[in-house]
C-alpha cells in the first residue's frame, strides 16, 4: 500500500517536471509545484529533495541549462521550496498549501533575478541596475504565481481526489508523519 502511494508521487512529479517540455506561457511552468508536492507527500526526506530535483534536471537536460549561477539559484529555490513542502505536509490545508505556492513564488522571483542580475551582462552591476531587473521581471512575477497557484491546486486537489477514490494509496495513520 505504502509503496504504490510512493511510486505514484514520484510518478506525478516526473510527470509535472516533464510539462516543462510542452509549449507554455513563459515563466508558467510547474516547477515549484513539483518541489512542493514532493515535500509535501513524500516522507522519506532524501526522496523529498532527491526526486523533484532529479525531474528537474532530467527536463534541463532536454531544454538546456542557463549559467551557473542561474541554475544554482533556481536550483536552490526549488531545494527550499521542498522544505516549505515538507512544512505544508505536516498539516495539510488549502490555507497552508495556497501560502506556500505564494512563498514558493515570490522566492523564486527574488532569488532568480538576483541571479540574473548578479551573474547576467543585461543589466549594469549596480544598484539601479538591480532595481531595473526586478522592475523588469515584474510581469514575469505574474505568471510565476498564477503557474505556481494553478499547478499546486493541480497537484494537492488531483492527489486529494486520488485519495478519496482509491483507498490502496491513502496514508494509513501507521505512516503518517
Amino acid at each position: 500500500m505504502v509503496k504504490s502511494r510512493v511510486v505514484l508521487v514520484i510518478g506525478i512529479v516526473l510527470v509535472a517536471a516533464l510539462a516543462r517540455l510542452v509549449p507554455h506561457i513563459p515563466n508558467v511552468w510547474p516547477v515549484d509545484a513539483l518541489a512542493l508536492f514532493g515535500g509535501a507527500y513524500l516522507a522519506d526526506r532524501r526522496l523529498a529533495f532527491a526526486v523533484p530535483l532529479a525531474a528537474m534536471m532530467l527536463s534541463d537536460t532536454i531544454l538546456g541549462f542557463d549559467g551557473l549561477g542561474t541554475e544554482l539559484a533556481v536550483y536552490g529555490c526549488a531545494a527550499a521550496t521542498v522544505g516549505l513542502g515538507i512544512w505544508v505536509g505536516r498539516n495539510r490545508s488549502a490555507l497552508r498549501i495556497g501560502s506556500a505556492a505564494v512563498a514558493a513564488s515570490l522566492l523564486s522571483f527574488v532569488v532568480t533575478d538576483l541571479a540574473v542580475w548578479a551573474f547576467g551582462t543585461l543589466y549594469p552591476h549596480t544598484f539601479a541596475g538591480l532595481v531595473a531587473c526586478y522592475v523588469a521581471a515584474i510581469p514575469f512575477l505574474r505568471n510565476i504565481l498564477a503557474g505556481d497557484l494553478a499547478y499546486t491546486a493541480l497537484l494537492f486537489g488531483g492527489f486529494a481526489l486520488l485519495e478519496r477514490n482509491l483507498p490502496q494509496i491513502r496514508e494509513s495513520l501507521a505512516v503518517a508523519r
